[in-house]
């Protein structure tokens, strides 16, 4: 009598990760929206100030943590955190840590993704013969390009972005690499209004976080659009050449 094979499908506790993630997001979701916002910034502007002279790579820490946790697990607040950033540290160490921070959270549930359900879908979009699998295999032809684009496009929500990308098996290097690169500009702007929140703060206002669609900010993003989609536009102008 023969062995019965060994299943092939992942156990159920290779989705425990990405499963925790979208628990705690939903959570999140109903419990700290009213938490992670700028009365709160505003609220504890001077104790943050204090912890942050006292003990800068204390704060610098505890800085990138919680936002790693924002957003690893998709939780309300990244923008607020982002504003923070500039507040705490100015523009040139405030982008550098948000775009560290955010980086990390992405790859986080990235990998969570990718290492349950995501290779699951992948499998399966391999093993069919329809759309999905042409869908892929041009993603793949264009990965980076394509990645770049859901990163400079402000309108693509920073969750979709995480997790779209793992669920159809693109390679992790390439997420990372242009995760890092391709938040930067919004980075730059965020961490900008940050730099300047203080004085808002005290002029009864509020942060105005549509400056990012002013035309002097989203041209220069839309034009690294531009630049991004070019190798598709190009390989897809050849293809027709070569037909």
């Amino acid at each position: 009598m023969t062995d019965m094979p060994h299943s092939k499908k992942p156990t159920l506790w290779r989705h425990a990760p990405l499963a925790a993630i979208v628990v705690v997001a939903i959570v999140g979701s109903f419990t700290l929206s009213d938490y992670f916002t700028f009365d709160t910034l505003q609220s504890n502007r001077d104790a943050l100030l204090a912890f942050r002279d006292a003990n800068f790579l204390g704060m610098v820490a505890l800085f990138i943590t919680i936002y790693v946790v924002i957003v690893a697990f998709s939780l309300p607040g990244a923008s607020v955190a982002s504003v923070t950033g500039g507040f705490l540290f100015g523009l040139t160490l405030g982008t550098v840590f948000n775009v560290i921070a955010a980086t990390l959270g992405a790859c986080a549930i990235f990998l969570a993704a990718r290492w349950g359900l995501g290779k699951t879908l992948a499998a399966k979009i391999d093993a069919s013969d329809g759309t999905m699998k042409k869908l892929k295999a041009g993603l793949h032809e264009n990965e980076v390009s394509v990645l770049f684009l859901m990163r400079l496009v402000p309108a693509v929500p920073f969750f979709v972005a995480n997790l779209v990308p793992a669920l159809v098996g693109v390679r992790f290097t390439n997420f990372a690499m242009t995760t890092l690169f391709g938040i930067i500009p919004g980075a730059i702007v965020f961490t900008w209004i940050g730099v300047g929140v203080g004085e808002v703060f005290d002029r009864g206002e509020r942060p105005d976080l549509s400056l990012l669609w002013e035309p002097q900010i989203i041209g220069p993003i839309l034009g690294l659009c531009v630049l991004a989609a070019m190798p598709i536009f190009i390989k897809a102008v050849r293809g027709k050449k070569e037909l």
